[in-house]
């Protein structure tokens, strides 16, 4: 006879486009499946259960799956590497036949979480909500107060349905999760709907190399991506080799180290936002 589903699942929501999240999930080294959840959504469903084996286990890249971690320290964990140093934020939503919650990472603030019994029982503080809810940008009184009924006892609720309160709450931002990707599902079924969607894509460890190329790509995603290359990153280049040459000249007539230094500094940067330009054009 074979064995019941182990309880045991997780997703990774990420508030941003497929598009822009796959770069950064490539980073984590593992084997994940990307959807789309929504306007301005994705999800990410992990591809395998290192939460699950009794050993490390060594993935195809080398990479070990981190097994006798606790399941909310690994996906709190790869939710802090997806959004360190992103515009967007990530949500891990994990859970076992013990315990369910969420962690939420934003930036290189601390994250931020919180935890409910199997039964239902909360088990975090709720100041945890106050700030996952300020973190996202939700209502400060309407949604707060669907966050704070999370935080209260109800018998009638167990973990399951406390996370998908949580869900109801995040859906008035956009979140619509695909069907069969529900928390409290085990993580094969997870795993088989995400397979099961059109949209589902891949995403696995390729090298270094690429992965290198994917943290250009997330950075090239922020604010800061049309100063890196583009028209503004040209401009701006031009306008450092034009500010440092006269400079340097400047430091080298009155033998000035500081003027020199600073003349040095701008046309290094210029030299390299133009290099940089190109080659990121000649990659394309």
């Amino acid at each position: 006879m074979s064995s019941s589903p182990e309880p045991a699942g997780a997703l990774l929501l990420c508030r941003a486009e497929p598009a822009v999240v796959g770069p950064a999930a490539h980073l984590l080294r593992r084997r994940m499946l990307l959807a789309q959840a929504g306007r301005g959504w994705s999800v990410l469903v992990p591809e395998t259960k290192p939460w699950l084996d009794g050993a490390d286990t060594v993935d195809a890249a080398g990479a070990t799956d981190g097994t006798g971690e606790p399941i909310e320290r690994i996906l709190g964990g790869w939710a802090g590497a997806l959004a360190v140093g992103a515009p967007w934020s990530a949500l891990a939503l994990w859970w076992d036949a013990d315990r369910s919650g969420f962690t939420l990472a934003s930036g290189f603030r601390r994250p931020v979480g919180y935890v409910w019994l199997a039964n239902g029982t909360p088990a975090g503080e709720d100041e945890a909500m106050r700030t996952f809810a300020a973190r996202l940008g939700l209502d400060p009184v309407l949604d707060m107060q669907s966050l704070d009924a999370l935080t209260e006892p109800d018998s009638a609720s167990d973990a399951r349905a406390r996370m998908l309160g949580l869900l109801a709450v995040l859906s008035r931002t956009g979140l619509a999760l695909p069907a069969g990707l529900t928390p409290g599902e085990p993580a094969d079924r997870l795993r088989e709907a995400a397979r099961s969607r059109p949209d589902a894509e891949p995403v696995s460890w390729s090298g270094w190399r690429d992965a290198m190329h994917a943290e250009l790509d997330v950075v090239e995603g922020t604010g800061i991506g049309p100063w890196l290359r583009g028209p503004k990153a040209r401009c701006l280049a031009a306008a450092q080799l034009a500010a440092g040459l006269p400079l340097a000249l400047h430091g080298l007539r009155r033998r000035s180290g500081g003027w020199l230094t600073a003349g040095a500094v701008l046309l290094a940067h210029g030299a390299l936002g133009l290099a940089y330009d190109r080659m990121r054009s000649a990659r394309d």
